[in-house]
């Protein structure tokens, strides 16, 4: 039963809060008014009336024993000019029934309650003249007509309590939206740094507001800092250590080179060579993006670049689609470096491939479309981690890696905030690698 209405329900937090603050308010409004407008209507109207009828009920035993009609007319119009009644012997008007509007609440208890206790009433008519209420008698020997002054019998209308009510719940409803503002204002800015950080951002953030949204920042604060020392050390160690190794790869190096036999030292130069390229991917894998700053980028123009460097090196690649045009915030060496993973992947593994960026309000997608094999779907989330090689369903003639590639374009898209989705492409029949970075 509360599906339905979790479309209604707003997202935002200060929508929740504000549907908080609101529906008590105007549900306790709605109670207090109903309550209030029908005892002010009902009840107060009905000893209104009850009073009236009581005056009534003298003039018309007054007039019932009078001996002869004049005598009636006279004592009718003594006893209403004392009572404040304008009364009609004989009556100037004939109706039969009651004459009101439909949405008179209070005319229909003033005609219920004199109807109860005057027998020979036969006409209410409350329509006529809005301020009036004119009763019509059937008294002997000539009818009887009274005309009285709506406020008499009708209580008077509670518009401007209820105006001064809801102008007063508006008022008070605008300043606990101020005050809640002011509490909901540093989550926003802490959800702000959190999501800025999951996008590889850094943003000035200080704790503040109530004591547990201090708390959490200040925990947040200290998760920052641990995870950037960490991929700070990280950073430090492996360049210690691809440095260390870089040297007796050198030395190996030179050593060859100076060999006597010339296709023996080649063999073993193409060894050193792949020793120092698996170095590099290693230390690219575990780097990431650590030491790439943010930057406002054209994400089109950066992949158009990356194409045409592609080109200039001899890969057969191609931009096939450009749509849409926005500057954000991202690591452009990142980014570079993880379409040039997939386009590198894409050439090794078929004979071409094609390359596709559309720019929306929410994302960058960065489509790159190969001829080659594919990769079965069953193994697709195995192929993303690390130093996993799927050559036996991709060619493995054409050279391959240490199973890199994808992870480190997986942590390069997770650092901006979006993924890597592996699939099937429609065009070329190969794979599809879409790159989604959120902005």
């Amino acid at each position: 039963m509360i599906w339905p209405f979790k479309t209604l329900v707003p997202r935002s937090l200060y929508g929740r809060a504000a549907l908080i603050l609101i529906v008590p308010i105007v549900t306790i409004q709605l109670v207090i008014s109903v309550g209030f407008i029908q005892r002010h209507f009902e009840g107060v109207t009905r000893q209104m009336s009850r009073g009236l009828e009581i005056e009534l009920s003298h003039l018309l035993d007054e007039v019932a024993e009078a001996p002869d009609p004049a005598a009636a007319r006279a004592v009718a119009e003594e006893i209403g000019a004392a009572l404040e009644l304008k009364v009609t012997m004989p009556a100037d008007w004939q109706v039969e029934g009651d004459r009101r509007d439909r949405w008179d609440l209070s005319g229909a208890e003033v005609a219920r309650t004199l109807r109860g206790g005057l027998e020979t009433l036969r006409a209410v008519d409350l329509q006529s003249d809005g301020d009036k209420v004119r009763l019509l008698f059937a008294t002997e020997p000539e009818p009887l007509s009274v005309e009285v002054d709506r406020r008499r019998v009708s209580a008077s209308n509670p518009h401007q309590l209820l105006v001064l009510m809801i102008f007063t719940s508006i008022l008070m409803t605008l300043i606990a939206y101020l005050f809640l503002s002011n509490q909901l204002r540093p989550i926003k800015r802490l959800a702000d740094a959190a999501e800025a950080f999951g996008k590889g951002r850094h943003i000035p953030y200080r704790p503040r507001g109530a004591q547990e949204v201090r708390a959490a920042g200040s925990a947040f604060l200290d998760m920052r800092a641990r995870i950037e020392r960490q991929i700070e050390q990280r950073t430090l160690m492996l360049s210690g250590v691809s440095h260390d190794l870089r040297t007796p790869l050198t030395r190996l190096k030179l050593g060859l080179s100076m060999l006597s036999d010339p296709e023996e030292a080649e063999d073993l130069l193409r060894d050193v060579g792949d020793m120092e390229r698996l170095v590099d991917e290693f230390l690219a894998f575990s780097r990431g993006d650590a030491v790439d700053a943010a930057e406002d980028v054209d994400p089109v123009a950066l992949v158009r670049r990356v194409v045409e460097n592609g080109q200039r090196s001899g890969q057969a690649v191609t931009l096939h689609e450009a749509e849409g045009a926005a500057v954000m915030r991202l690591r452009p060496a990142a980014v570079t470096r993880a379409l040039e993973n997939l386009i590198g992947n894409a050439v090794r593994y078929g004979s071409r491939a094609e390359v596709s960026v559309n720019v929306t309000e929410r994302a960058v997608r960065i489509t790159v479309e190969d001829d080659g094999p594919g990769i079965p779907k069953q193994q697709r989330d195995e192929a993303i981690h690390p130093f996993t090689r799927l050559d036996r369903s991709r060619n493995p003639n054409k050279g391959g890696g240490v199973g890199l590639g994808l992870s480190i374009a997986m942590d390069i898209a997770r650092s901006h905030g979006g993924s890597l989705r592996l699939g099937d492409s429609d065009r070329l029949g190969g794979l599809k690698a879409e790159l989604v970075l959120a902005r």
